[in-house]
């Protein structure tokens, strides 16, 4: 900038805030400002600021903060980057930006300034949680893991720490491990999304009981959470109680008409509950929302048995059969509709199916 131009916008400065207000003061009244909570004030002084002395990196950085916590992400990231030029190796302001682009949803950016953050500053804790949550959900779970590992016994009281680390460990497949440090970390905060991701975790897992006591905690806390309602009625449902399935799946479909696994439990339930004409109703949307889904083509199969569609059950579940040779159930009902429709041939050939299966599965035992 020109010795003349400057001049003139000192002047111009001088004039909007005084004759009195050096760039020194000016800097000292947008943080005091900006610690008020007057952010339009600070980011006004701030900017002034910079028009006379762009180089003035305290105020680049406290310009981005104020226009990250007002929402104008995009005017920040500029402002951080700017900042950079002056001190590229300044691990705050890469944390910063990292914030900033997660705030906005961009992982890839986020998760370059946290690994610059991160060689800046490798013992900062904050800094290694953002990272590692960033590489697990970047696919580097693995990587996630080898950098939180050696952290953990120093952490061990941090919920923050415990939840990166168990998300990495459940997303990097070991997530056993991960489920019992998300409970560790819920059991910390009593955060809704904690419980959520430890209980769905279980419930993959087949560990009902558990996964439905951290999901209806996490039901008690915000059943606002998406997909939660579902997740809550599977865990009762497995856990054999299907009584109080049904509200939580009913309650997933007010949020959700288009909940397939919603429709699907509640219409099977429905069925075992011999409430025929409702549970066609959900069977079916459960069908049109995924027509190739071996589960739904199933109990859709069960219910026009029962309903006395005989033939139509048989073509379903031979289609079921061809599709998956080794699944028993579909062949056990196919030996009982074979001899209804007085087909004894082929009801003695999927009988003798069924106890072929029936003892390779004794033979293998639980949960082979």
């Amino acid at each position: 900038m020109r010795a003349g131009l400057v001049s003139l916008v000192l002047l111009l400065c001088a004039t909007m805030f005084g004759q009195d207000t050096s760039p020194d003061q000016l800097l000292g009244r947008a943080i005091e400002e900006q610690q008020k909570g007057d952010f339009a004030a600070a980011i006004r002084d701030y900017r002034a600021l910079l028009t006379v002395r762009p180089e003035t990196l305290a105020a680049r950085v406290n310009l981005g903060a104020a226009l990250a916590h007002t929402g104008q992400l995009d005017a920040a990231i500029t402002q951080y980057q700017e900042a950079l030029k002056l001190a590229p190796q300044l691990g705050s302001v890469h944390l910063d930006l990292g914030l900033a682009y997660s705030r906005k949803g961009d992982l890839p950016d986020a998760l370059d300034q946290y690994e610059a953050a991160h060689r800046a500053d490798p013992r900062n804790v904050r800094v290694a949680i953002l990272l590692g949550d960033a590489q697990a959900r970047s696919g580097k779970a693995a990587t996630a893991i080898a950098m939180l590992t050696p952290l953990e016994a120093d952490n061990a009281g941090n919920p923050d720490f415990e939840y990166a680390l168990g998300e990495a460990l459940i997303r990097g497949g070991h997530p056993r491990d991960g489920a019992a440090r998300v409970e560790k970390s819920a059991a910390m905060t009593n955060a809704a999304d904690s419980w959520m991701l430890a209980g769905s975790t279980l419930l993959d897992l087949n560990e009902f009981a558990q996964a439905r006591r951290d999901l209806d905690n996490a039901m008690r806390l915000d059943p606002s959470l998406p997909g939660l309602c579902t997740l809550v009625g599977t865990a009762r449902d497995k856990d054999g109680d299907a009584k109080a399935a049904e509200p939580a799946f009913r309650e997933a479909l007010q949020r959700n008409p288009d909940d397939f696994d919603a429709n699907l439990y509640l219409g099977a339930i429905l069925y075992q509950q011999r409430n025929m004409e409702e549970a066609k109703k959900f069977l079916d949307k459960a069908l049109q929302l995924k027509p190739d889904s071996t589960m739904a083509r199933y109990e859709s199969a069960m219910w026009k048995s029962t309903s006395g569609d005989y033939q139509a059950a048989v073509d379903q579940l031979e289609k079921l059969v061809a599709d998956d040779p080794q699944w028993l159930e579909p062949h056990v009902e196919l030996a009982t509709l074979y001899y209804r429709l007085h087909r004894p041939a082929d009801g003695a050939r999927e009988r003798q199916i069924v106890d072929k299966l029936t003892a390779q599965q004794q033979q293998q035992g639980p949960g082979k």
